[in-house]
């Protein structure tokens, strides 16, 4: 049974940093493309960044520059600088096994304050 587990969110005033972690547990996450995603009041869910098993990543526009992805063994790490009030949602890891087959941690709430 594949686990994702997050943490690391929280509440902090605007500009502030947080960072975001994911432990995938039960499968060899290293093979697949890891994601975070977030979803904020009202809104539908989008995609912030993924990362394929070879280390490209993909960011939506809202966060380039302030974001940044990394993972190391079986952690997902999401870095996040200069946040925004509209930053504030739940952030949800996931690991992508096949276009069938996807995981998803519990979330982590992230609220920024102006």
């Amino acid at each position: 049974q594949v686990q994702l587990v997050e943490s690391g969110g929280g509440l902090v005033q605007a500009g502030g940093s947080l960072r975001l972690s994911c432990a995938a547990s039960s499968i060899a996450f290293r093979h697949f493309t890891m994601g975070w995603y977030r979803v904020a009041p009202g809104k539908q869910r989008e995609l912030v960044v993924d990362i394929t098993s070879w280390g490209e990543t993909l960011y939506t526009d809202s966060v380039k520059g302030r974001f940044s992805i990394s993972r190391d063994k079986n952690m997902v790490y999401l870095e996040m600088n200069d946040l925004k009030p509209e930053d504030t949602a739940t952030y949800f890891c996931n690991l992508l096994v096949s276009l069938q087959d996807d995981y998803w941690g519990q979330g982590t709430q992230v609220t920024v304050s102006s």
